[in-house]
């Protein structure tokens, strides 16, 4: 059974809890579905040609049909012209939305949050906090748990907290509000408060 690892003040383990059931019964091509749709959101969506249409110039034919020995030609917007339209280029005003419904979403997470769990990588504290606000106390927490990177997860930021994990390349710190099913999956590890915890895996 998957469980989640616990750790004391000090960053020891120091028991288990269990993941419900739920968790482990989530069916992960919701998480495939999630991640696809969060990415397609990211899209900035601005590459654009123009085609012979909108390329500036054209109008006249630019030689007789006939009688100079060369190739027909009846205006230098085309495509194979330089500085002509592009034929089949990208547009603009392509619609990238996924649509993913409330029950998919918290699926997703549940997924996630298991597939953490059954990889050793979700730790429970009863509170994550850096008091001295300093970077380097930050950075010994996250290389206390042998991890490539972690996702933070705090109950209430505050300013010690925030400042100290800021700017660290390896780890980020969030609130609970801001955790969904892409953020979980993007970091080797996900260390959360005990009451984050409780209320996320609350059932009903």
């Amino acid at each position: 059974m998957s469980k989640a690892i616990v750790l004391d003040n000090n960053l020891k383990k120091s028991g288990e809890v269990a993941l419900p059931a739920s968790f482990l019964e989530a069916n992960p091509h919701n998480l495939y579905l999630y991640v696809k749709s969060y990415q397609s959101a990211l899209r900035a969506n601005t590459a654009k040609t123009k085609t012979r249409a909108e390329v500036s110039g054209g109008g006249k034919k630019p030689w007789a049909q006939k009688g100079r020995g060369g190739a027909r030609a009846g205006s230098n917007r085309s495509p194979i012209w330089v500085g002509g339209g592009v034929s089949h280029g990208p547009k603009n005003n392509r619609n990238y939305f996924q649509k993913v419904n409330k029950k998919q979403k918290r699926v997703a997470l549940e997924c996630a949050i298991a597939e953490k769990a059954n990889n050793g990588k979700l730790f429970v504290m009863d509170a994550i906090n850096v008091e001295s606000g300093k970077t380097k106390d930050a950075a010994a927490m996250v290389k206390a748990l042998a991890v490539r990177d972690a996702l933070v997860i705090k109950e209430q930021m505050d300013e010690k907290s925030f400042l100290a994990f800021r700017n660290l390349p390896n780890a980020y710190l969030i609130e609970p509000n801001e955790l969904n099913a892409f953020t979980a999956t993007a970091f080797d590890a996900i260390v959360i408060e005990k009451s984050v915890y409780e209320q996320l895996t609350k059932e009903g």
